[in-house]
């Protein structure tokens, strides 16, 4: 929005041309979306107090959660306001793939924010029945694939990109919204499934939003991509600009999420959040390398999934508890000590899958 402004501007003062920078832009939809949060944290808050919304505790979770009841949640919705906002000020809303992440986030967390609804207000812990969770992911997962398959304009918006081969490149085809879409649901629900502890997924999103921000700005850049021999995508780079605000966002989120929480995300926030970053990598064409980043979502999917099947298999669990922090949790592990392990892999995750734009 505020482009269009400044390209304006820019008739009568050259000054102004430096926010047709994508760097200059993305700094300040950071700092924007930081300032946003940091700002009306407090005050989100203290309404979410005042109208009694607290988290509603399931009684078959750890025995330490029991002390969390009560505590605000749908501080999602803080999250996405930062973001939503941030990237209509300083993206350049002519590109359809800036629209498509935010319609996506919003949509997302709509669903999320029913979850939650149900929850709080309806004292139903399982909120949102999972077929209809799931089918409204899959509606709006399955449009956005569709919609960015139509769009394509060359081969490379289209084929997978495998890490640490220079020129292997599969042609997937109508494939691609089948990929697409287990991209956008999956890392949704992978990204819902960790937000178990106090600030245990929020930072690892803002760390792999952090890094599919830049691999956004490179693969959108046809000099960086060409030297990098990576999937050249025009028009994927205004993308930095939401993957910024998304990391300003966390990161003031953060501040209040962090041990001991004053306040929770809820399904608003981490459905939208995991939503969105699987909805960039698939624009950016690098969804292997999001896996690698995304690693503790992953382990976090794998292990309830693991844990199900075992069960129903042979009656025995592999784990004492799933999704895995809870395991660690009720081996004696202190809250904290997960929560910081946690991220001390999703900063080493992240460096491998930003390592794999060199070595190729």
């Amino acid at each position: 929005m505020l482009l269009f402004l400044t390209e304006y501007l820019s008739q009568f003062n050259s000054g102004f041309r430096v926010f047709e920078y994508l760097t200059t832009r993305g700094i300040f939809g950071i700092l924007t979306a930081l300032a946003l949060s940091l700002v009306i944290g407090p005050y989100m808050i203290r309404r979410l107090n005042y109208h009694q919304i607290g988290q509603v505790v399931r009684d078959d979770g750890p025995e330490s959660h029991l002390s969390k009841a009560g505590t605000p949640t749908m501080g999602g919705a803080l999250i996405l306001i930062s973001i939503i906002v941030s990237s209509l000020l300083w993206a350049d809303l002519r590109n359809p793939y800036v629209w498509v992440v935010v319609l996506v986030t919003g949509l997302f967390g709509a669903i999320g924010w029913v979850d939650d609804y149900r929850k709080v207000f309806e004292k139903n812990p399982k909120g949102l029945a999972p077929r209809w969770k799931y089918f409204w992911q899959s509606v709006i997962g399955l449009a956005a694939s569709i919609y960015l398959y139509s769009i394509a304009m060359e081969a490379a918006d289209t084929q997978l990109f495998v890490p640490f081969f220079k020129d292997f490149a599969l042609n997937l085809g109508p494939v691609y919204v089948i990929l697409s879409y287990f991209m956008i649901v999956g890392f949704s629900n992978a990204v819902n499934l960790t937000d178990g502890l106090d600030g245990l997924a929020i930072l690892p999103t803002v760390m792999v939003g952090a890094a599919l921000g830049i691999i956004a700005y490179l693969t959108g850049h046809s000099e960086f991509s060409a030297y990098l021999n990576i999937p050249y995508i025009a028009g994927a780079g205004e993308l930095g600009i939401y993957c910024g605000a998304l990391a300003g966002a966390g990161l003031g989120f953060l501040w209040f999420n962090t041990y001991p929480a004053q306040v929770f995300m809820g399904d608003v926030g981490a459905l939208a959040l995991g939503a969105a970053l699987g909805v960039v990598a698939v624009i950016v064409r690098h969804e292997i390398v999001l896996i690698i980043m995304g690693g503790v979502f992953v382990m976090e999917t794998l292990s309830v999934i693991l844990q199900v099947a075992s069960f129903k298999l042979t009656g025995k669990r592999i784990f004492r508890m799933a999704p895995l922090h809870h395991h660690f949790e009720l081996k004696g592990w202190p809250e904290p000590r997960v929560i910081v392990r946690f991220w001390i892999i999703t900063v080493i995750l992240v460096l491998v899958g930003l390592a794999t734009l060199k070595l190729r």
